[in-house]
């Protein structure tokens, strides 16, 4: 393993952006492999078995290109499938709850703290898990949210009227007026037992900040679990001297499976705020 190698980075679709994004901005001398799963997205009503099996091709797929480190940028197959990866390959491998679950940890100051994810890891009980490991003291409320998934995307698909266009240059994604009522639907519950943190826990999530952030109000901090990562990977390479040489020119990679190659760059270059010229299909059995 060498530091020339690039870093491998997955997603069921391209929410991952939302960590390759901080990965970026912190180490832009990186080079980056990413894969969005596009043909089996999303992960989050899929049964925590099948999506381990995603992981695993993924996985061998990555360590096949040669990477260095491999970060699974989805919380759903995170909760699935960090613990065997980590077994089986002799790359790193990180994962997206355990930063987040620490940054909450480090941030609450009344000891209440909200997530909100997908049913499968919501399900899986590991946000709870790994906040209660870091201090048992603290309270945690988990509650679903899988339609943020469908409305973010929507977002990005914004119509072509003038307003809309206008509204997602400004705020990145353009939130329609129907967005408001399932946001309060989710997070009402939330904001009643005094939550002063709540955790994304879904890394489609961060792209609709600016919607959960007015619904639960400036008293609750929001945790982004890819800025939390993207700090991680930065100190685990440079602990095990990996980090490439600042003077690189990165090189960025993109495979999605299925056949939405063209909307999959078109998305992407809206999360990551730069054009994506190419990404390959690839095909897992």
């Amino acid at each position: 393993m060498n530091s020339d190698a690039p870093i491998g980075l997955f997603d069921s679709g391209y929410g991952g952006m939302t960590v390759m994004r901080p990965l970026i901005e912190l180490l832009p001398a990186e080079d980056i492999i990413y894969v969005g799963d596009e043909a089996r997205c999303p992960y989050g009503p899929r049964s925590l078995e099948e999506v381990q099996g995603f992981v695993d091709e993924i996985c061998s797929w990555l360590v096949d290109q040669g990477v260095k480190m491999i970060i699974i940028a989805c919380n759903t197959a995170t909760a699935a499938g960090l613990s065997l990866a980590q077994e089986k390959f002799d790359v790193p491998i990180i994962g997206v709850i355990e930063p987040g679950a620490r940054a909450a940890a480090q941030t609450t100051q009344n000891q209440r703290i909200g997530v909100i994810a997908t049913k499968a890891t919501v399900a899986s009980g590991a946000y709870s898990d790994a906040i209660r490991q870091i201090d048992p003291d603290l309270t945690v409320f988990s509650t679903a949210a899988p339609r943020f998934v469908e409305i973010s995307e929507k977002g990005l698909q914004m119509a072509q009227g003038s307003l809309e266009n206008f509204m997602s240059k400004i705020s990145n994604i353009y939130i329609r007026p129907a967005f408001q009522e399932i946001a309060q639907e989710y997070l009402e519950p939330l904001r009643r037992v005094d939550i002063d943190t709540l955790v994304l826990g879904c890394t489609h999530y961060p792209l609709l900040k600016a919607l959960i952030g007015g619904v639960v109000g400036r008293s609750v901090t929001l945790i982004d679990s890819g800025e939390a990562t993207a700090h991680v990977v930065s100190e685990m390479l440079s602990e095990l001297g990996l980090l490439q040489d600042d003077n690189h020119e990165p090189v960025y990679k993109f495979y999605c499976t299925g056949d939405n190659q063209e909307a999959f760059a078109r998305f992407g270059s809206r999360v990551l705020e730069m054009p994506i010229d190419t990404v390959e299909r690839i095909d897992f059995e």
